[in-house]
């Protein structure tokens, strides 16, 4: 984490949409707590709040659309046999799918508050032959909701941020 603090402090903006980007894709990074530090920075007044989720939504939606394309593409054969590589085996598919046809669009929404959930809803949503249109509007409502959430939590916690962002590691990540 510190790691990508570091970069975050250099590069803000760019770091934000990369690190966020490359989670959705199921990079482990650690996206709740680097928003919610996004959000104490915004509090300090180096960075713009509209700004940084405008950003932060732009990272997640590239992300969860890479990997819905690439779950269309590659099809449940090869997620069954290569997915342990990304830390999907089968009966982590199997239960997003079914999640996935009971709750569709719900699901695409709160997805992203579920560490580990979240991560596969793009690919799975590929898999499932789910419409690009109906998959799109979904994940981008709740990456928009997701990303002002944290950074939102952030920048209210400010000063105490330093306070909380162990709690918020352990829980999310």
């Amino acid at each position: 984490m510190q790691y990508v603090i570091g970069l975050f402090n250099h590069y803000g903006y760019i770091v934000l949409l990369i690190a966020l980007m490359l989670e959705l894709i199921a990079f482990p990074l650690p996206g709740e707590a680097l928003m919610t530090y996004c959000g104490y920075v915004i509090y300090k007044g180096k960075m713009s709040l509209i700004l940084s989720i405008l950003i932060a939504s732009l990272g997640v939606s590239i992300g969860v659309t890479l990997s819905y394309f690439i779950g269309r593409i590659l099809g449940s054969a090869f997620f069954e046999k290569h997915g342990h590589y990304i830390h999907m085996n089968k009966n982590k598919f199997d239960k997003v799918s079914l999640w996935l046809k009971k709750y569709g669009n719900k699901l695409l929404i709160i997805a992203y508050f579920i560490p580990g959930v979240r991560h596969v809803t793009g690919y799975v949503s590929g898999i499932a032959d789910m419409s690009y249109k109906r998959f799109s509007v979904n994940a981008y409502i709740g990456a928009l909701i997701w990303t002002t959430t944290f950074i939102s939590l952030g920048s209210v916690l400010g000063v105490n941020w330093v306070k909380y962002h162990h709690l918020l590691e352990g829980i999310c990540l």
